[in-house]
């Protein structure tokens, strides 16, 4: 990267993080385009259940790394990537080479907590099950490693606002050292 001016924002984490939320909040406030990397797939080839019903996991990643790449192209967006984009190698280098990437992260109990609340939300599977803070708590686990690389936000307890603020406090910060 050469320099904030070709800055991007981008938000990862587990689904029910608020990286939509929060993702819109920052774009707002920094007066940039949002983009969710899950719409830009729906708008692109249909609806995520669909693809993997009909053509499989492997590739929507397919589809995943095509957006990711694309995206990170781009200049002044704030990018919400799908849960599992960034743990994919090739999404990071991409997306990481563009922007700076922000981990947004909570508990199991909190990311149920939210996505039952969700009622308007996406069918989320996961939720279906008979345990799913269990499920949500494996998953976690499972990802650490790759979340870990990231800078993390923890969410528990604070609003969007909050989050976006501390988001756009830190990019400042970042930005200052640049200028060093």
């Amino acid at each position: 990267m050469t320099g904030s001016a070709e800055l991007n924002v981008v938000l990862t984490g587990f689904m029910g993080t608020g990286k939509t939320t929060v993702g819109r909040l920052v774009a707002r406030d920094l007066g940039w385009t949002f983009v969710d990397t899950d719409d830009v797939i729906v708008a692109w080839h249909g609806p995520i259940d669909a693809i993997f019903a009909e053509q499989g996991e492997d590739a929507f990643r397919a589809l995943e790394r095509e957006v990711a790449a694309d995206v990170a192209r781009s200049q002044h967006h704030v990018i919400a990537t799908g849960g599992r984009m960034l743990l994919d190698p090739a999404n990071a280098d991409a997306l990481t080479a563009t922007g700076r990437v922000f981990c947004l992260a909570a508990s199991a109990d909190e990311i149920v907590r939210r996505l039952t609340a969700d009622v308007d939300g996406p069918v989320r599977p996961l939720l279906a099950g008979d345990d799913p803070a269990t499920a949500v708590a494996r998953l976690l686990n499972e990802r650490a490693e790759g979340y870990g690389q990231f800078e993390q936000v923890h969410t528990a307890g604070r609003s969007p606002q909050e989050i976006a603020a501390d988001i756009i406090k830190r990019l400042d910060i970042w930005r200052d050292s640049e200028r060093c």
